[in-house]
C-alpha cells in the first residue's frame, strides 16, 4: 500500500488541482440502455411525489443531480423495471439527506416512518413525504427481491439513518471529529451500503448470508465504499466548504484540522485513499472462497456490481454540476477546482439547489465520457 506524506499549512488558497482519480480506476465504464427513458420517468416521479409538499420544500431553482444517469452507471445490466427503482430510489436518497441534515424535516420522525415503510410499504399509512416515497420505491422493488436482498436493503437504511442522526447531532454540538471517528460514520453516512442489495436486485439473486457476510467479502464492500465516500468527499468539497460547516460532512477538512495538512495536502491524502482502497478491493477479490458452481455465479456478478458502483459513481461525479455547476467541463479537463466563496446556508435554499429534474444534458455528458474512456 502506499504511504502518504502530510504537507504542512500555508496560506488561504484559492483553488485546488483534482487527483488523477479517473485514470487510475480502469474498470469498465458502461451505461444502462434505459438511461434516457428511465432518467426522464424518475425525474416525474420526484416532481409528483414533492408537489404534494409547500411550494418552499418543493423548490423551485434546480442544478441537474440526474439520478437516473448515476443508476445507469452503476447498474448497467438492468432491465428498465429494476433501474426505475434504482433510479427512484436515488432520488429519494438525495432529498431525504438534504432535508434531514438541514433541519428541514426531523431526523428521528422520519427515520421511524421511513423504516415503518420499508417494513411494511402496501399497509403502513403516513402522511411524511419521505415515507410515502418509500412506500412508492420499496412496494416495487419487493416484488421481485430476494428475502435476503430485502432485509440487507433494511438494515443498511437503518444505518444510514443512525449516521444522520448522530451527524447532525454533533453539528449542534460543536463535537469535532477525529480521523478514526469520522471514518466510522461516514461508512454509514455515505449510504453506500444501501447500493449492495440493489446489486443482488437488479441481478435477480438472493445471495446466502454466509456468503455477504464472509471476510472477503465484508472487504470488497469496505473497499467499495471507501472509494465511493472518499471520492464523494473530494468532488463535494468545494460545494460544502462554501456552507461553512464543512468539518461535519468531508474527509479533506477532517484531514485539515487534524493531520494539519494545507488542502491540497488533504486533496492528495485522500485522492491516495482512494487509490488504496482499489487496492484492497483487487486483493480481496483474490481471496475469494468457493461455494460451489451456483453460489460461485452470483458472487462474480455481485462483485463485477461492486466494481460497476466504484467506476459509476466516479465518472458520474467528475461529471456532475451538483458539485461543479457551470465549471464541469472545465474541470474534467484541467483538474482544477476554485474555491467558491462562503455563502450563507439556509435550509430551503439547499433543498432548492439540490434537486434535479432534468435528464438530457448529464446523460449526454456521460455519454461522451464513455467514448472518452
Amino acid at each position: 500500500m502506499n504511504s502518504i506524506t502530510p504537507t504542512t499549512p500555508d496560506c488561504e488558497p484559492s483553488q485546488f488541482v483534482l487527483p488523477d482519480l479517473i485514470n487510475y480506476c480502469r474498470y469498465p465504464l458502461r451505461q444502462n440502455s434505459h438511461c434516457y427513458a428511465v432518467s426522464r420517468a424518475s425525474d416525474q416521479w420526484l416532481f409528483d411525489m414533492t408537489q404534494l409538499a409547500e411550494p418552499q420544500v418543493r423548490g423551485h431553482d434546480h442544478i441537474d443531480t440526474d439520478t437516473g444517469a448515476l443508476a445507469a452507471v452503476c447498474y448497467p445490466d438492468a432491465d428498465a423495471f429494476h433501474l426505475k427503482v434504482c433510479s427512484d430510489f436515488l432520488n429519494w436518497l438525495f432529498i431525504i439527506d438534504d432535508w434531514m441534515e438541514y433541519n428541514v424535516v426531523d431526523v428521528q420522525r422520519t427515520h421511524q416512518s421511513c423504516i415503518s415503510a420499508l417494513r411494511d410499504p402496501i399497509n403502513f399509512d403516513t402522511e411524511q413525504l419521505g415515507a410515502k416515497m418509500c412506500k412508492s420505491f420499496f412496494s416495487r422493488l419487493r416484488e421481485t427481491a430476494g428475502p435476503g436482498c430485502t432485509e440487507r436493503f433494511i438494515h443498511a437504511s437503518e444505518l444510514f439513518f443512525a449516521a444522520v442522526a448522530k451527524q447532525v447531532d454533533d453539528r449542534t454540538k460543536g463535537n469535532m471529529y477525529d480521523l478514526e471517528s469520522y471514518i466510522a460514520l461516514r461508512r454509514d453516512l455515505g449510504a453506500a451500503k444501501i447500493g449492495f442489495p440493489l446489486i443482488e436486485f437488479v441481478a435477480q439473486i438472493d445471495l446466502p448470508d454466509e456468503v455477504v457476510s464472509h471476510p472477503a467479502v465484508i472487504a470488497l464492500q469496505d473497499a467499495t465504499n471507501d472509494h465511493t465516500i472518499w471520492s464523494n468527499d473530494i468532488f463535494s468539497y468545494n460545494m460544502e466548504q462554501s456552507r461553512g460547516d464543512v468539518h461535519w460532512h468531508n474527509m479533506v477538512a477532517v484531514l485539515i484540522h487534524e493531520r494539519g495538512l494545507d488542502l491540497q495536502g488533504a486533496i492528495d491524502y485522500a485522492g491516495q485513499m482512494c487509490k488504496n482502497a482499489i487496492q484492497h478491493f483487487e486483493s480481496s477479490r483474490a481471496n475469494l472462497p468457493s461455494w460451489g458452481e451456483e453460489v460461485d455465479r452470483q458472487v462474480a456478478i455481485y462483485v463485477e456490481g461492486m466494481q460497476n458502483c466504484m467506476v459509476g459513481s466516479l465518472h458520474w461525479q467528475s461529471n456532475s454540476a451538483r458539485y461543479f455547476g457551470k465549471d464541469v467541463h472545465a474541470v474534467k479537463r484541467d483538474r482544477i477546482v476554485k474555491l467558491i466563496p462562503k455563502r450563507p446556508c439556509k435550509a430551503s435554499l439547499v433543498v432548492h439547489d439540490e434537486i434535479g429534474f432534468t435528464s438530457f444534458t448529464h446523460c449526454a455528458i456521460l455519454t461522451t465520457s464513455l467514448v472518452e474512456h
